[in-house]
């Protein structure tokens, strides 16, 4: 059997098409040399644990590398000391002798203790056997715990990180792990220690002395094509590599879930012409259709966490320009579960599909669709679409129309911070199921937007403005311009939202340069 796009669980290079990680396993095996404690924090399936597994392979040439994953204990095991330091211990030992280096009798003083002393076992006497361990090794030990988020919130394994701050602080006197490497969602640095049942806390954390881990884990245009060069020699699809490549990140930012989700699609769903653009759009749709862990994750965290969830509802349809100022919480958490990017001190949505996911989510809401702009458009629905492709000179006009009648005698508050969300409502019902539409980031400010419209394979660029007069009008024309150039189209949309008294609404084509603009004023 061939090998396949892998989204689950940890990939394999004898099973699974892959990128290229050397080049990451030997930045991270310079910090685990530097003998520095770190944590890899990163979002969801964002290739975490593929990456431990390649670390741990490439360590073991000249270390004893012991590889544990906090997942695999019960809650059960955080409750006391003692149950956590054997089942610590246990799960230790197992991996210790994974090694073929180690040897046997070096961990025999701790095995025995699991047999006479087991309810005697706190994690100042585990940590004692794990020294002794660490001294008597020929080779340094490595540990690597994957998941620590299991543990985060109890008590137990904060005791443990203080533990292994305070060896690795006696280091030079006290023989403990060569290197730490804890992997999870959140970074571990950050919890503050409980000191009592009120819930007050230190400022320091037991985690503070780990280095900062800085290894770029996305997958760059590179990584895509190189994977996809093992899948086209195996396939001969004749696909352009580097245009699939570079779509892939162009929609994607790199996220190594969502490459290879992209990538399974096209291999497994779309039939005919599946390597092409056409067909890449339209795994897109599937993809942001469909429900899978990743995006289950992060729908429960807006829930969870409404503080996240009203900053990202204003960066999406306020426009607002939010600069990243570190200790913000809603902040710190969208860059923890891999909502956002910081680009040039600004605060992004990470990537188009995140974008196109929330627009989703956020413009079905039943709060939204109560609105009675998205309830024209849905009566309306059937008018937009002929022969499988969509009038937008025809969207715009009959917008035109329902916002004055709807909202036409409200101020002007009311729709300069609303404007651009009730057309993104009403082009919901019209290409809800078969398009997707997402804001070009580096445009997205209160005076102009640039909206991204794909449906069934047709591209539509959508600049949505302020007036603010006309040479500032005529520059938002030069600018809808260039987009059209980028993207090789001849026809774009204006759509400009004019607050004075005096303004003339309607639809009217304008030719510039050799584009047609179709230019819209409400």
């Amino acid at each position: 059997m061939g090998r396949i796009f892998n989204i689950n669980g940890d990939c394999q290079k004898e099973l699974h098409y892959m990128v290229d990680m050397s080049e990451r396993i030997k930045k991270i095996k310079k910090m685990v040399d530097a003998g520095q404690y770190f944590t890899i924090n990163r979002a969801r399936q964002f290739g975490k644990t593929t990456t431990l597994l390649a670390l741990a392979d490439s360590l073991k040439k000249i270390y004893v590398v012991v590889s544990m994953d906090f997942q695999m204990l019960s809650a059960s095991k955080f409750k006391s000391e003692n149950a956590f330091s054997v089942a610590f211990a246990r799960k230790f030992i197992k991996a210790a002798e994974m090694n073929p280096t180690m040897e046997p009798e070096v961990l025999e003083p701790l095995k025995e203790s699991l047999q006479e002393k087991r309810e005697e076992l706190e994690l100042p006497e585990l940590f004692e056997y794990l020294s002794d361990i660490c001294a008597e090794s020929a080779d340094p030990v490595i540990l690597l715990i994957d998941e620590v988020d299991s543990a985060m919130d109890n008590q137990v394994f904060l005791d443990f990180l203080a533990q292994l701050r305070g060896y690795y602080i006696r280091r030079k006197d006290v023989p403990t792990f060569h290197s730490v490497i804890l992997a999870g969602v959140y970074d571990v640095r950050n919890i503050k220690r409980k000191i009592d049942n009120n819930e007050e806390r230190k400022t320091n954390s037991p985690w503070n002395i780990a280095a900062d881990f800085l290894v770029d884990m996305s997958f760059s245009v590179k990584d895509i094509a190189g994977m996809l060069e093992e899948y086209e020699a195996d396939h001969r699809t004749g696909m352009d590599l580097w245009q699939m490549a570079g779509l892939l990140y162009e929609y994607t930012d790199g996220y190594p879930f969502l490459v290879s989700r992209l990538c399974k699609l096209l291999d497994e769903r779309i039939n005919g012409n599946a390597w092409t653009s056409d067909g890449f759009l339209e795994a897109i749709r599937i993809l942001t259709s469909e429900p899978n862990t990743l995006f289950d994750s992060l729908i429960h965290k807006l829930g969870e966490y409404p503080e996240l969830d009203k900053m990202l509802r204003d960066l999406l349809f306020k426009g607002k320009e939010i600069t990243y100022v570190i200790g913000i919480p809603s902040i710190e958490m969208a860059l923890m579960f891999g909502f956002v990017k910081v680009s040039e001190h600004l605060i992004l949505i990470a990537n188009r599909i995140f974008e196109i996911l929330l627009y989703n989510l956020y413009l079905a809401s039943p709060e939204m669709q109560r609105e009675e702009i998205y309830d024209a458009a849905w009566k309306d629905r059937n008018q937009f679409i002929k022969e499988g492709r969509l009038n937008m000179k025809l969207v715009l006009e009959r917008f035109v129309l329902h916002f004055d009648d709807l909202y036409g005698d409200q101020g002007r508050k009311f729709y300069e911070e609303d404007g651009r969300r009730y057309f993104m409502l009403f082009l919901k019902p019209i290409i809800n199921g078969q398009g997707n539409c997402y804001v070009e980031a580096q445009t997205r400010n209160r005076e102009r937007t640039d909206l991204i419209v794909d449906y069934q394979g047709e591209r539509f660029v959508v600049e949505i403005k302020l007036w603010y007069g006309a040479a500032r009008h005529a520059q938002g024309e030069e600018q809808l311009s260039e987009y059209l150039e980028h993207y090789h189209l001849k026809k774009g949309y204006l759509l400009t939202f004019n607050f004075n008294k005096d303004k003339e609404i309607g639809v009217w084509e304008a030719v510039f340069g050799d584009k047609v603009l179709v230019e819209a004023v409400v």
